[in-house]
């Protein structure tokens, strides 16, 4: 089964007190409504199927990011949009500071990635704070975007970056700098956990 929002993001109803009160399923069934959408309209636009979607906004299963996300892109809003839908204009963007326990998990099993500034609407670029387990990686296929530039720093551990082919080895201080069109893994080969501070622009989640 895969994790829903709640599990993945630590905290989460500490990070969003107001969202604990209305829980994701009734999240979106207000979004959805707010504008115009019925399930089946919205199951075409995102590719996930009107029973799923029911199933969702009656809290008889929970999202995983990836299912939400797509959900989002058929209305369309971001992740930040849809956690402060209702939340008074002008509040989110007086925020600049975001604690530890602030930034919610978007990884998976010996991946974490902690999204800093989640909250805040229209991101101009995304900051992420990455730790690998050993033997983790970014995923078995290069990661590949269609615009954009990704650079990041090796804070501890030894990772295995290949940039179009080519495997170059990195460890604590050693950086990179890259345009994101280029297919790109991330593996830590080392026997501790290893991490990587990256920033990626445009944002793309």
């Amino acid at each position: 089964m895969q994790p829903g929002i709640r599990d993945l993001i630590p905290g989460f109803d500490q990070l969003f007190p107001e969202k604990a009160v209305m829980d994701t399923g009734a999240r979106l069934k207000l979004v959805r409504e707010s504008h115009k959408l019925s399930q089946r309209e919205l199951a075409r636009r995102s590719g996930v199927t009107n029973a799923t979607i029911s199933l969702i906004e009656q809290n008889r299963v929970s999202p995983s990011v990836s299912s939400l996300k797509k959900l989002l892109e058929g209305i369309p809003m971001s992740l930040a949009e849809f956690f402060t839908f209702d939340q008074p204009p002008g509040q989110v963007n007086e925020r600049y500071v975001f604690r530890a326990g602030d930034q919610p998990d978007l990884g998976r099993d010996g991946l974490r990635l902690l999204l800093i500034g989640a909250t805040l609407p229209e991101r101009q670029m995304r900051l992420l704070r990455e730790l690998y387990a050993p033997g983790a990686d970014s995923g078995d296929e290069p990661i590949v975007h269609a615009e954009g530039e990704e650079c990041g720093l090796v804070t501890r551990g030894t990772i295995e970056l290949t940039i179009d082919g080519q495997i170059h080895t990195l460890g604590p201080g050693d950086g990179y700098y890259i345009p994101t069109t280029l297919p790109h893994r991330f593996r830590n080969i080392g026997q501790d956990e290893a991490e990587i501070i990256s920033a990626n622009t445009p944002a793309n989640f």
